[in-house]
């Protein structure tokens, strides 16, 4: 074996990783575009539809910090197979079903798979690649599948729910077959943690419990009032379990989440500039979907068509000048520059107008597009760099489920928000006597708008608040 063959293989894994992840991403998106032919084929009411969706993310944000931290303790490879066998077999079980309750049950267990092989997947990549160039590029490649798997999800959508929807949920197999078997020769064997630590199961219940209902509160938000007595009854107790896990943990002697990790500044101030910038950037993928489906009349086919030039600016910048960008600024700068971009990215589409003939796409859409997909490309290595980069490889696992969770919730908390900005704005402008399309695209330039401010607190805060000397690769010790 030359000395070229580790450098290949280190490669190889890092693909097979990135194709394990991208279903994962895929399957957020993908059965958005499902959903009315799985409602006219299973009986689903308006209500129940939901939990097709609400199933998936409850159990994925819920396990994405378990997840993470059991990849600490029995070894990230095998945790990762373990995942992708559940989120395989459950794909199986969501192409098969014949009843509501089957699929429903499916997609947790998705979910719950889903989280597993998404938290485990950026440690396992920061552990192969321990060199600060290799490191910085793989981080590349793993967020371009990241930041353009979703938009490629709208597209592959359309084109297999024309074939019948079943096909979104069998497509996983054999990817999910080959990304197992490939994993198995490729990705290095796993041990469990030799520290002699143990899974807390008080705090990881409570914690993960706490997620839960976090998620569900949130997601279902729009849907029971704000003010309800459910969503505030879920969001109480949500905040209380969390309370009483923070009791937990600062006394637990192995805990799941060490409390010392958020003395680190890069890991507070990176997920809390994560759960901002996932926010602005839901309101720019499904709101200008919704925009270019309800106001311009685009089909499903032609919205991914149209989000397919930021996916190409993403490739380019992800793939190559975003790692040269964080190899020779660091962090903080490239980090501020690509929010700030993704920023201007929202305003214009703030301006969007009603209709095609005043510009269309050439004037009113790509323009948006490119910058966003300019800015995202740019943002999205640094800011998973700077959430992973002070913890050692034994925290890693935990690290990666922690800001997993932020781009969760944050994306979650934001889509819920800005759809509720964007009914109550055009709710007004309607009373208001403005025409029905007018009032519409009214309340999607507010989202839109609101997530332009989203963008530029997490620049702001990015840029004075991390470390200016960080780079990739630097690393702290083991967090106890």
């Amino acid at each position: 074996m030359n000395a070229a063959d580790p450098s290949r293989r280190r490669w190889l894994a890092l693909i097979v990783l990135c194709l394990g992840e991208l279903m994962i991403v895929l399957d957020s998106t993908i059965v958005n575009v499902a959903l009315p032919s799985i409602r006219a084929d299973l009986g689903f009411t308006e209500t129940s539809l939901v939990w097709v969706v609400n199933a998936y993310m409850l159990t994925f944000g819920g396990c994405l910090l378990l997840g993470g931290r059991l990849g600490d303790l029995y070894g990230h490879r095998r945790v990762f197979l373990a995942g992708l066998a559940f989120f395989t077999l459950a794909s199986l079980a969501c192409g098969l079903a014949r009843t509501q309750m089957l699929l429903v049950t499916a997609r947790a267990i998705q979910g719950l798979g889903g989280a597993v092989v998404s938290a485990v997947a950026l440690s396992l990549i920061m552990n192969l690649f321990t060199e600060t160039g290799e490191r910085t590029r793989a981080m590349g490649v793993y967020g371009f599948v990241c930041a353009g798997g979703g938009s490629l999800g709208v597209l592959l959508g359309g084109l297999l729910t024309s074939v019948g929807w079943h096909w979104i949920f069998l497509v996983n197999l054999p990817i999910g077959v080959a990304v197992y078997m490939a994993s198995k020769a490729l990705l290095p064997a796993s041990k469990a943690s030799d520290s002699g630590q143990t899974l807390d199961v008080a705090g990881a219940t409570t914690v993960t419990l706490s997620l839960m209902l976090a998620v569900y509160g949130v997601v279902d938000g729009n849907e029971a009032g704000w003010g309800s007595v459910q969503t505030l009854g879920l969001l109480g107790s949500a905040a209380l379990l969390m309370a009483l896990s923070v009791f937990i943990e600062s006394r637990a002697e192995h805990p799941l989440v060490p409390l010392a990790l958020f003395r680190l500044r890069n890991i507070s101030i990176s997920n809390i500039c994560a759960v901002l910038w996932s926010a602005g950037m839901f309101a720019w993928f499904f709101m200008s979907a919704l925009y270019l489906q309800q106001v311009l009349g685009y089909t499903p086919m032609q919205v991914g068509l149209a989000f397919l030039p930021a996916n190409l600016v993403m490739a380019v910048l992800s793939l190559g000048w975003s790692a040269r960008l964080v190899m020779r600024f660091g962090i903080r700068a490239p980090l501020a520059a690509g929010l700030l971009l993704a920023m201007l990215g929202l305003m214009l589409f703030a301006r969007a107008p009603v209709a095609a003939d005043s510009g269309g796409f050439w004037l009113d859409v790509l323009p948006g597009m490119l910058l966003l997909g300019l800015g995202a490309g740019i943002a999205f290595n640094p800011m998973l760099m700077a959430a992973m980069h002070d913890v050692s490889p034994a925290d890693a696992g935990l690290a990666s489920g922690l800001v997993n969770t932020s781009f969760m919730l944050g994306g979650a908390l934001g889509l819920a928000v800005l759809a509720s900005l964007a009914a109550a704005r055009t709710a007004a402008l309607a009373a208001g006597g403005s025409e029905a399309m007018a009032a519409l695209n009214g309340g999607y330039q507010w989202a839109f708008g609101a997530g332009a401010l989203f963008a530029l607190l997490a620049a702001v805060l990015g840029y004075a608040l991390l470390r200016a000397d960080s780079r990739a690769g630097e690393t702290s010790p083991a967090i106890h």
